[in-house]
């Protein structure tokens, strides 16, 4: 539900944060976890606004957290966010009214001492992910890719009752702005025989994922409600693929070195909270299709379980960069679309009695809408690369290129309400 924190009318005392075009203004408040810029610190919780990050352990001990829990209070000076996701929505939405009263330019409680330049900091993986769990929730990007390979039969015949998904690798989680190695590994040849080399069809995934707040007990399945109510924040995910080293390794078990050489995330989490005046009914089912069964669908999940998040990728190729030219925007994308919602995915994820923990995340899989444009990665959009992209430099693309930057963002809007963003996930392929 919305609440005042929402309200658009509310400004800060942090002037670009008042700006149409930021990502970050009062209304939002995501969490991150940071350090200055070359000094060795020990990271800390910060939050953004506008251009600049309250730091909440300089705000600590300037008494401005007297106000909180000592548990809250504690969670919120620590060095990752497990500790906040840990503690509930409730004690996370506590902390965003006195943000709301800290930087509010009509209450000012807050000095410039306690920011710091959002160009003067190095933005970190925002948790101590535990696990990490990917979906396959968009109809629309499992149709295409399935036609690819499969044109007789593109969906198997699960899709429609269960959300699909692949465990990850937590470990190679790395921030927006790390550089991507192009990996190798097993590549299939003309007469079956593999070969060992670079991946020549490298490709991204956008996505959104979502941070799990309190756990459940191992054994304990989560029902949808309770399931709605673990899904603490989110960010922006890039799920990095090797195309071809996948089309060779994936039979029987799946994905394996294909994805877990690297994903990127955004830093900046954004709480449920602040996505209130942004849910969406969940996907409308075409007629023919089967219902949820019953764990997986209520009435609440129906009415309000989507997130209306709207994502964009742009690329821009080593000799964009050299030239000057901005990136080329490739598609543009909303989690609204997906098959399945967040809740969804995290009650069919502990309906076995799977336990999920403070911090782990879970990404949605590839957002891909409907139309053309709309394709979440380069092996859709190319339709595995017999039609490429052209950039402005008249370079084409079907797969990526060394040099070559991956620009994800993502923003919500809704009229009546403030605009917020998610920041940026970039890679650069090296």
């Amino acid at each position: 539900m919305t609440n005042d924190t929402h309200d658009p009318t509310r400004r800060s005392w942090v002037e670009r944060s008042n700006s149409a075009d930021t990502d970050f203004p009062i209304q939002n408040l995501p969490l991150g976890v940071f350090r200055r810029r070359g000094s060795g610190d020990v990271p800390g919780v910060g939050v953004a606004i506008g251009d600049q990050i309250l730091d909440l352990r300089a705000a600590r001990k300037l008494g401005l957290l007297d106000g909180l829990s000592p548990a809250l209070a504690d969670a919120a000076a620590a060095s990752t966010l497990n500790g906040l996701m840990a503690l509930g929505q409730l004690e996370s939405s506590h902390l965003r009214h006195l943000l709301m009263r800290i930087l509010d330019a009509d209450g000012r409680l807050a000095e410039p001492q306690s920011l710091v330049a959002m160009d003067h900091a190095e933005l970190l993986v925002p948790a101590a992910i535990g696990d990490y769990t990917d979906f396959y929730s968009s109809i629309f990007h499992a149709t295409r890719v399935g036609a690819l390979f499969r044109p007789e039969n593109p969906l198997a015949a699960n899709y429609k009752y269960v959300p699909i998904a692949y465990h990850g690798r937590s470990s190679s989680i790395v921030p927006s702005g790390t550089p991507i190695k192009r990996p190798r590994g097993q590549l299939k040849g003309p007469d079956d025989a593999p070969r060992v080399g670079p991946s020549e069809r490298l490709d991204y995934e956008v996505e959104v994922g979502f941070f799990a707040g309190a756990a459940n007990v191992l054994g304990e399945p989560l029902t949808l409600a309770e399931a709605e109510d673990r899904i603490f924040g989110l960010c922006i995910v890039n799920d990095w693929s090797a195309r071809d080293i996948q089309v060779w390794e994936s039979q029987p078990l799946g994905p394996f070195l294909s994805k877990n050489f690297a994903t990127t995330v955004s830093p900046w989490v954004v709480t449920r909270e602040a996505l209130a005046p942004f849910r969406c009914p969940a996907f409308t089912r075409p007629p023919g299709d089967p219902p949820p069964l019953p764990y997986l669908s209520s009435p609440a999940n129906e009415g309000a379980g989507g997130f209306d998040v709207r994502v964009e990728v742009s690329l821009r190729s080593a000799a964009m960069q050299r030239a000057g030219l901005a990136p080329f925007g490739v598609s543009r994308a909303s989690l609204r679309d997906m098959y399945w919602t967040f809740a969804q995915m995290a009650a069919h994820h502990t309906s076995n009695g799977c336990n999920l923990r403070p911090g782990d995340l879970v990404a949605s899989g590839t957002i891909s809408g409907p139309g053309h444009g709309a394709e979440g990665c380069l092996l859709e959009m190319t339709r595995g690369g017999a039609d490429p992209i052209e950039l402005p430099t008249g370079e084409k693309r079907t797969f990526l290129a060394d040099g070559d930057e991956v620009i994800m963002r993502a923003y919500c809007e809704r009229a009546g309400y403030a605009r917020i963003g998610f920041g940026e996930c970039r890679g650069v392929i090296s």
